[in-house]
């Protein structure tokens, strides 16, 4: 895994989970939140940061479904 790291977020999911697309190169990451007051964002994360076990930045797309994001 390369940083920084390309995401698309699926908000408002039943799940919450990442999965990997090969074929567009790019994470997707399912949160139960919707995308309103920042909510989404947080929740991805955290939910990354649990997975990576370390801290997580947005760097780009704060407002979009496609993001940017690097483990620190």
């Amino acid at each position: 895994m390369e940083f920084p790291i390309k995401i698309t977020v699926k908000a408002n999911s039943k799940k919450e989970e990442i999965e990997y697309d090969d074929e567009k190169d790019v994470y997707i990451i399912y949160v139960k939140s919707p995308a309103k007051e920042n909510k989404a964002n947080m929740d991805v994360i955290k939910l990354v940061s649990r997975y990576s076990g370390k801290p997580v930045k947005i760097i780009k797309g704060m407002k979009s479904k496609v993001k940017i994001i690097d483990i620190l």
